[in-house]
């Protein structure tokens, strides 16, 4: 197993232990005696877990250490810690919840991408995955209404910043679902699938 692969793989198991410490923070503040050793362990654990998808990426591009493993792992990973943050933080109190409506289109979005991924390769025998910068910008979106939550910024307000990542995430998916459908067999422009 490469180096690549096993920062892969700890930031998979750092979702759980960031939930554990949000929780563990949410429920203190709902009780009046909120631990922020709890609100900063969670902060780092997510901050050190989403900075590790920059280094697996960077180790197995410059150190040839791609595998099949990483590749398969890496967006689940990432899917795992967005998603982990994105529904305690918006079922939890941090002083500021996340919209419940911004957490349902988030996951819309990762069922649509899964299961058009699982269909296009099956029918298509295989299905290219490359970055598109819109999809970086809705994550570093994402990333930021986390933080708001996070660091309780109130200006701009949350809504607003929810809002704008919405409406990237939802350009990002349509770009996602249009280059999906170019991959498959008998398309004039054979595409590549961009996430």
């Amino acid at each position: 197993m490469t180096l690549a692969t096993k920062i892969t793989l700890s930031r998979l198991l750092m979702a759980p232990l960031f939930v554990a410490l949000a929780l563990s923070y949410s429920n203190g503040l709902r009780n009046g005696i909120p631990n922020e050793l709890y609100r900063w362990a969670a902060i780092c654990v997510f901050t050190l877990a989403a900075a590790s998808d920059a280094v697996d990426g960077y180790i197995a591009r410059h150190c040839n250490q791609s595998s099949r493993l990483g590749i398969f792992l890496d967006p689940i990973a990432d899917k795992t810690l967005m998603l982990s943050a994105i529904l305690t933080l918006s079922f939890t109190s941090w002083g500021q919840n996340l919209p419940l409506w911004y957490a349902a289109l988030i996951i819309a979005r990762d069922l649509i991408e899964i299961s058009g991924a699982i269909v296009i390769g099956y029918i298509a025998g295989d299905i290219k995955v490359i970055p598109h910068w819109t999809g970086k910008l809705a994550m570093f979106l994402q990333i930021t209404v986390i933080s708001w939550v996070f660091f309780s910024i109130r200006i701009p307000p949350l809504e607003l910043i929810a809002i704008i990542s919405a409406i990237l995430t939802f350009i990002a998916t349509v770009l996602y679902i249009h280059a999906g459908l170019s991959q498959l067999p008998n398309h004039k422009d054979a595409g590549t699938l961009r996430n």
